[in-house]
């Protein structure tokens, strides 16, 4: 009745969780300290620094370490497939529908008007952490002593670097984070 009921709360967690990993903590912990007290709110803030910690989404790390915790190996695998069969349903679905219906006008034009909503989505959240990286928490600001100027010349390097040679981005970004480490253990 366990392992339902794991599979039953992450199915339900991984169905209405749109938005993301932060908007799926809600969810989660409605399911698991709320209504089925798996995990104390303590519990359940640790649960969330871990899940955050460790790679991949919040919501399946959620699931694995809940499913552990309640009813060991099967309780993880119960648990975290419940928490990804309706995304994987959906796609499916909505893949079966786009090879069927491809040459639709409608559907191109639904992708198309899709395509600058994505940019624009992706832009944001690379403002977001530009304004992060540049100013801090504390926002834009004027004052030169609130800008972070390692910070822009690891950007500006950066961008001259990807443009100029164009390497493997994978590099530039593990360059850029042991020149950072080093200049603030230095600093």
């Amino acid at each position: 009745m366990i392992l339902l009921k794991l599979f039953w709360s992450f199915f339900q967690i991984g169905m209405f969780s749109i938005g993301g990993g932060m908007a799926a903590i809600p969810l989660i912990q409605n399911q698991v300290v709320n209504l089925h007290q798996w995990l104390t709110l303590r519990e359940f803030t640790d649960l969330i620094t871990i899940a955050e910690m460790t790679p991949g989404p919040i919501a399946i790390n959620s699931a694995t370490f809940v499913g552990i915790r309640i009813a060991g190996i099967p309780g993880a695998i119960i648990a975290t497939l419940g928490c990804i069969l309706p995304s994987c349903v959906i796609v499916s679905v909505l893949a079966w529908i786009y090879f069927k219906y491809k040459e639709l006008t409608v559907i191109q034009g639904v992708l198309s008007g899709l395509r600058p909503a994505i940019v624009a989505l992706i832009a944001s959240a690379g403002m977001s952490i530009f304004k992060l990286a540049i100013w801090g928490e504390g926002g834009f600001s004027i004052n030169p002593q609130n800008i972070n100027f390692v910070s822009v010349f690891l950007f500006t390097l950066s961008i001259l670097i990807l443009r100029k040679w164009k390497p493997n981005p994978i590099f530039v970004m593990l360059g850029s984070g042991i020149i950072g480490g080093v200049v603030y253990l230095i600093i």
